[in-house]
């Protein structure tokens, strides 16, 4: 059965439609108007193996807040719808990924409750037309969409590319562990029964 699912959303700030691909090999076809977040985005589909359909109309024209905001909720919409009722996955996924001298952490857990910790600092406002502080956003958005524990932490690391790529593709990596099926678990993996 094909783990896949597509969420159209549309407001007055932005036009979103999205198709995640669980089970796929990292194709995508992304545009959200920020360039530097199309490129963490493919990052988090290629590493995560999971093939990614995006297009993005935003307001661009005020800042790049309800653009990355409403992905991160699309996106987390999508990986719920996805998932479906979660049974045989591993439910937990961790990562610990390196990019040059920057260092970071990434732990999932897909049972159901969100919650988002989440520790990184920048020393530039921006990464191209991405403001660094929309990474918290993002991540945030998704977490609470999908209804998954996400901690996110950057250890070291001095260059902020650097830093927000490490920190999407380690997200890539622990979310395909923990959604990744685990033959010997039969149901969900909860002693309620239920995720």
């Amino acid at each position: 059965m094909s783990r896949k699912a597509t969420v159209t959303r549309e407001t007055r700030e932005t036009n979103i439609t999205l198709t995640l691909e669980l089970d796929g090999s990292g194709k995508t076809d992304i545009d959200t108007g920020i360039g530097f977040f199309d490129h963490m985005l493919n990052g988090f589909a290629r590493h995560g193996l999971f093939d990614l359909t995006l297009h993005c109309d935003g307001d661009l024209d005020v800042d790049s807040h309800h653009t990355i905001e409403d992905v991160g909720i699309v996106l987390g919409t999508a990986l719920r719808q996805a998932l479906g009722d979660k049974a045989g996955i591993a439910r937990f996924g961790s990562c610990l990924l390196p990019m040059d001298e920057t260092l970071a952490m990434c732990a999932v857990d897909l049972g159901g409750r969100p919650y988002f910790v989440y520790d990184a600092t920048f020393e530039t406002p921006a990464c191209g037309c991405m403001d660094t502080q929309m990474a918290r956003e993002f991540f945030y958005a998704v977490s609470y969409s999908a209804a998954m524990n996400l901690h996110l932490k950057v250890l070291y690391g001095e260059n902020d590319h650097h830093k927000l790529e490490a920190m999407f593709k380690a997200f890539a990596k622990a979310l395909d562990a923990a959604a990744s099926p685990d033959p010997r678990i039969q149901g969900v993996l909860s002693t309620k029964g239920v995720l």
